[in-house]
């Protein structure tokens, strides 16, 4: 079908890729016979997995009543390349700590972790970020990157930690592009994850085996198009750039940007200041203080757009696309023309467009509005809620820490919303399912509500308290 069109690059990159020749020289981290240079941690007094070596592989044994367990390197790395061979019992989850540190209080073990996931959810290769902010990147975007892993079989780990750039491959297949700069050097490890009182996982087995690193003169493979997390902000890593992606906001100015139904940025109710574009408090109303700002550009009518946020408490706000000017039912505002208002009018709230809702769902009132939850954090406002059930509940983050949104508009008008890494709405824009619920919405009265060809990005000043960072686009064909 054509809504996998950008899939399809994905998948199709992935056929001609290859790890470039070596040029540096490998270092053996395991010597097939003992557990030299390695130390066993996990924080606890209450017990640990067991660690064997048999057969030239190292083998991690669940136990019931223990811990995640970690066998660490002795020595911690900054920049490398690191490789091994995995082999897991499918009822076992795992992981390969890099970058990783011991907090001196306890000696839990805490940083970046290579997934290890024979389960249906297939997430091998994505990066957790063990004992402090949970999941980074999920494979859930990047189907063939998905499908590497191979149960019941050996498979091919790679890490590449160079600079901030962070990216695993599994049988040679990228899975993962992280870009982030929280830990520049740890140690390596190796999980067995608890298994609470499980006692049909007890017993089972994780092998590792031929593990080795490299840490000078080191090559990156080529660039691909692995879907990119990028949590620096206001920066583009060279991966975004060849993807096509654009700042959206420069991180310092108001440049690109005005108020909604003006030709200037607003002098009040937004300010910018340490690489944060910030909606001031108002009075908790829609559209009432500063305005809600605009891009001086249109996009559409396909494209790829992410942006980083941070609520506080009670806030709300939303991002919205295909958003046209609109006085309710009347006329429409053409920038750089006069704005023509009916006698005795007063507009009230924001320009009209399609919107990923921005809302602390606890506290706010709106996320019991609506119908089904469609005014909760991640949903198409007013028409279908987003899915933060099962894993999904990963998705949504306690008030005060980052989160990034992404709206992806394929060629064909298929729509998807993801919230931290997690799909959470997809819709057809202009289907006969779509149109329905425009009926029964707050959008009923508007013709041809959400189905222009084009227009610009807009945030909404919703007379909270809300960031935004790393605001990115890119157009897709």
């Amino acid at each position: 079908m054509k809504r996998f069109a950008v899939a399809a690059l994905f998948v199709s990159s992935f056929v001609s890729y290859a790890t470039p020749p070596d040029k540096a020289s490998w270092k053996n981290l395991f010597d097939g016979k003992t557990l030299k240079g390695w130390k066993l941690a996990d924080g606890t007094a209450s017990g640990k997995a067991k660690y064997d070596v048999k057969n030239g592989e190292i083998i991690g044994i669940s136990q019931t009543g223990t811990p995640n367990t970690f066998l660490l390197t002795d020595q911690p790395y900054g920049d490398f390349i690191f490789e091994c061979d995995v082999k897991v019992d499918n009822a076992l989850n795992s992981g390969i700590q890099f970058r990783s540190l011991q907090r001196p209080e306890d000696g839990r073990v805490n940083g970046y972790q290579m997934e290890i996931d024979p389960s249906d959810r297939a997430w091998s290769g994505g990066v957790y970020d063990e004992a402090r902010r949970g999941w980074l990147c999920t494979p859930d975007n990047n189907p063939a990157g998905k499908a590497a892993f191979h149960k019941n079989e050996w498979n091919r780990y790679r890490i590449e930690a160079i600079g901030s750039s962070i990216r695993t491959f599994v049988n040679g297949v990228p899975v993962s592009n992280l870009v982030d700069d929280l830990t520049t050097k740890g140690y390596i490890a190796l999980q067995v994850h608890g298994i609470g009182n499980d006692k049909e996982k007890e017993g089972k087995s994780i092998h590792w085996k031929n593990i080795r690193i490299q840490t000078e003169n080191l090559q990156p493979s080529p660039l691909d198009k692995t879907p990119v997390i990028n949590l620096i902000p206001n920066m583009l890593s060279e991966q975004e750039k060849a993807l096509g992606f654009k700042l959206l906001w420069d991180g310092k100015s108001t440049q690109g940007w005005r108020g909604a139904y003006k030709t200037e940025f607003p002098q009040k109710g937004w300010n910018v200041k340490d690489g944060l574009l910030t909606v001031d408090k108002g009075d908790g109303g829609e559209s009432t203080n500063g305005g809600d700002i605009v891009t001086t550009e249109n996009y559409g009518p396909a494209f790829e757009l992410t942006f980083q946020f941070k609520l506080t408490e009670g806030a709300n706000s939303g991002v919205k696309y295909f958003v046209k000017e609109l006085l309710p039912y009347t006329h429409e505002f053409k920038p750089g023309q006069p704005l023509t208002v009916p006698e005795n009018y007063v507009k009230k709230g924001s320009a009209i467009g399609l919107e990923f809702q921005i809302l602390d769902d606890a506290r706010h009132p709106d996320a019991k509005l609506g119908a089904y939850g469609n005014r909760t954090i991640g949903s198409l406002y007013d028409l279908i809620p987003g899915d933060k059930t099962g894993p999904r509940k990963a998705a949504v983050k306690k008030i005060g820490e980052w989160n990034e949104g992404r709206v992806i508009v394929y060629p064909n008008n298929h729509v998807e919303h993801w919230l931290n890494g997690f799909k959470v709405v997809e819709y057809e824009r202009g289907s006969p399912l779509f149109r329905a619920l425009v009926e029964r919405s707050k959008y009923a009265g508007y013709k041809d509500f959400g189905l222009a060809a084009s227009g610009p990005i807009l945030l909404q000043d919703h007379g909270d308290v809300v960031s935004y960072r790393s605001i990115k686009i890119r157009e897709l064909k």
